[in-house]
């Protein structure tokens, strides 16, 4: 069987000034959902701790819902299915941060209840016998232990996400997969573009990590 295997690296390289171009889309949409999903996975964290059945109970629903379906299915049904409910167009951009948003946050909410799970019952006996508030002893003893356990799990989150905005060229986004996308449809050169896009991916990932595991060598985050 014959064999026209034919990678050529000038049109792979000749292709990344172009895919650059999806490199902010794909920045704003991940940090951008990923800045409100830490809001909402905070909140939300909080709700799941918390004894009263009337803010628990919702918080697990949101959790298990947003965790348990693809964000695919999320973006797609924000972008195409809100409308119908808003009687107007969402913008594709603002789809792909509120997606990043709804389904980091059902991931965050775990991370921030684990991470305060996780501080020993004795800092908040602690905290109290100095005289301080349930409020404050959280604010002051609490958080700021467990939010150093969490940065890890959060980088991890962040990875994730910046990964998920791939999905979001089904909608028209044009982050690095629909650049790539447009390039591929006047070039044919399907195999060098999509090589160089998983490059670009993981260029910002390997960043990610390596800064992750930096401030682990300096103590910043962890036990």
């Amino acid at each position: 069987m014959d064999s026209n295997f034919d990678f050529n690296w000038e049109a792979a390289f000749q292709s990344i000034p172009y895919l650059l171009k999806g490199i902010p889309f794909t920045l704003m949409i991940s940090f951008g959902g990923l800045a409100i999903g830490f809001v909402i996975g905070m909140i939300f964290g909080l709700m799941r701790l918390s004894r009263a059945g009337w803010l628990r109970w919702p918080a697990i629903a949101y959790i298990e819902i947003f965790r348990g379906t693809p964000v695919l299915v999320q973006v797609l049904f924000i972008f195409y299915g809100l409308p119908q409910l808003l009687g107007g167009p969402i913008n594709a951009v603002v789809a792909g941060i509120a997606a990043i948003a709804v389904n980091s946050g059902a991931y965050i909410s775990e991370i921030v209840r684990g991470g305060v799970q996780s501080i020993e019952r004795g800092q908040r006996e602690a905290g109290l016998s100095l005289g301080l508030s349930r409020t404050q002893t959280f604010r002051y003893i609490i958080w700021p232990q467990g939010f150093r356990r969490m940065i890890p799990s959060l980088g991890n989150q962040g990875i994730i996400s910046i990964k998920d905005t791939s999905l979001f060229a089904v909608i028209g986004v044009g982050e690095l997969v629909r650049q790539g996308q447009i390039y591929i449809a006047t070039t044919f050169r399907a195999l060098e573009v999509y090589l160089m896009v998983a490059l670009l991916y993981l260029a910002i990932t390997l960043t990610l990590s390596l800064l992750l595991r930096l401030l682990e060598r300096k103590g910043l985050v962890g036990q």
